[in-house]
């Protein structure tokens, strides 16, 4: 977890800017179709829920999907169930304490389905959903920003991995739940909470990382460089 650290002057403290990436690891769980996609939710890693929410944020895309998460996305594409898929899709993972909550909403919206259906529709095996799970690599930047109102300008600079890592990940490693950028702010002398109050209204999910650190930069720099 990114913290402040005293500089070498000892009179400010500073934010150490980390870069990452998302590497996906198979599980080895597969489903065909939706009783399977249910089953193998209920007991797979956490990890791998966070993957296909988070996952597609970093994740190379070469089209525009119609959904932001994979569930939805494979419910659409492979079982052609639209009413389902647009369900799934509008699930934001900020709205929900941790994967666990958000397991226990994926599962009751499935298992609402599957009460209303008759006949299972089945994917070839070379659509079928392939679980994986996510591991964070994270590495230094080599920039640091020592002064609050040089933060938006960092922002402006960061690559989309650091802005992940420090805006998304984030919020599973901060013992409050929010970004590294309001966790420093917040560890600092002095009145910001215009600009963390700017940060929360920017929601993480439904939209790409790149407008994210356009839509923080925005924030910061109206809120920290008057």
């Amino acid at each position: 977890m990114t913290r402040p650290t005293p500089t070498a002057s000892g009179e400010e403290l500073q934010f150490r800017v980390k870069d990452c990436a998302l590497a996906a690891l198979a599980t080895g769980e597969r489903a065909q179709n939706l009783k399977e996609l249910r089953d193998k939710l209920t007991t797979v890693d956490p990890a791998s829920i966070y993957y296909h929410f988070w996952g597609t944020l970093l994740r190379p895309v070469f089209d525009d999907p119609r959904y932001n998460n994979d569930f939805a996305i494979w419910v659409f594409d492979a079982l052609h169930d639209q009413p389902l898929a647009e369900r799934l899709g509008v699930l934001d993972p900020v709205d929900f304490y941790d994967m666990e909550e958000l397991r226990r909403e994926l599962l009751d919206i499935i298992d609402e389905e599957l009460d209303l259906v008759e006949v299972l529709p089945w994917t070839p095996r070379e659509s079928q959903f392939h679980f994986m799970r996510s591991q964070i690599v994270v590495f230094d930047s080599q920039l640091t920003v020592i002064d609050p109102a040089g933060l938006a300008g960092a922002v402006s600079a960061m690559s989309v991995g650091s802005v992940f890592y420090h805006f998304v990940d984030a919020r599973r490693r901060t013992p409050d739940g929010i970004d590294d950028f309001r966790t420093w702010l917040q560890g600092l002398p002095g009145d910001y909470s215009a600009a963390c109050d700017r940060l929360a209204q920017v929601d993480p999910f439904f939209r790409s990382l790149v407008e994210i650190r356009e839509e923080l930069f925005e924030a910061l720099l109206e809120t920290l460089t008057g």
